[in-house]
């Protein structure tokens, strides 16, 4: 019997069987399961020249150690994404400065980013500064999605986007020299597409791991590690503080570890490449958290 429909594993689109790679997020079709042990999916890596089309335009991803987003806009179809990654567009595509109703106040290694659009027809070419994946999310109409700090790399026009304070932080220190830290930025962004389907294009440091959480189940991660969750997911800070020390008095300060919980149900994806969080200072307040020593 043939089959006439394939349900893609990572973007969770139909797709069409007898292509090499799925049309929505160019993930390769009936690939090789890579599953671990504790039920992470290993996302393959979009193939060198696979093709993702949304609307009437569609784009190429060009590479496989630091990808290329290469955008061939249709008619009046537009993108946003910030101008730290744009490489180069066609005279033709019309380029301008963004206004998001969400605001847009974001800054990398102390420089300002700022929001860019590019409308058809034309190409435009989008690219990060780091080897990894780039993750393409369709979004059917309502389907939401968080995303962390920095991960971001472009949307169409018609995926609404807002920023939110991060609600997922620590304290160290007291009096003046008293620290936030923000594990997972200070900022997360939550994408939506409204009236119809959209895609969202994300950049993932090293590789990328999916997994979906049933409802209730919980599961520890590195903070920095997060790449992109369902609203329905669940965080909270869960602090661990190792007893079997030989020096008792060091439990407090850096012998601890800080992770992010994330409760079910719903799809999560985290990246290989991550930064612990600080702990040379004890920890003196967090947000909502849950604690174990042992």
């Amino acid at each position: 019997m043939t089959v006439s429909t394939y349900v893609c594993r990572y973007c969770r689109q139909h797709s069409d069987p007898a292509a090499s790679s799925c049309p929505r997020c160019g993930a390769p079709i009936d690939v090789r399961d890579m599953v671990s042990r504790s039920g992470w999916e290993q996302q393959p890596a979009i193939r060198d020249m696979a093709r993702i089309q949304f609307g009437q335009s569609h784009l190429q991803i060009e590479g496989s150690q630091v990808p290329v987003a290469d955008f061939a806009l249709a008619g009046d179809e537009w993108i946003y994404f910030s101008h730290h990654v744009l490489l180069w567009a066609d005279a033709t595509a019309r380029l301008s400065n963004s206004s998001l109703a969400g605001g847009w106040n974001r800054m990398l290694a102390g420089m300002p980013l700022i929001m860019m659009e590019a409308r058809g027809p034309g190409h435009v070419a989008l690219s990060d500064n780091h080897a990894g994946d780039v993750i393409a999310l369709p979004l059917e109409s309502g389907q939401e999605m968080w995303v962390r700090e920095h991960r971001f790399l472009a949307a169409t026009g018609n995926i609404n986007y807002q920023w939110e304070q991060s609600t997922v932080w620590f304290v160290t220190g007291s009096g003046n020299e008293r620290e936030t830290h923000y594990p997972l930025g200070m900022y997360g962004d939550r994408f939506v597409a409204a009236g119809s389907a959209g895609l969202l294009l994300l950049h993932s440091p090293g590789d990328t791991f999916v997994r979906d959480l049933g409802p209730g189940e919980t599961i520890l991660v590195q903070p920095s590690a997060l790449v992109y969750r369902d609203l329905n997911v669940q965080t909270h800070l869960h602090i661990e503080y190792p007893r079997a020390q030989p020096f008792q008095w060091r439990t407090s300060f850096s012998m601890r570890n800080v992770w992010l919980r994330l409760i079910g149900p719903g799809r999560v994806a985290v990246q290989s490449v991550f930064t612990r969080p600080e702990n040379a200072e004890p920890i003196t307040g967090y947000s909502y958290a849950t604690r174990q020593s042992w």
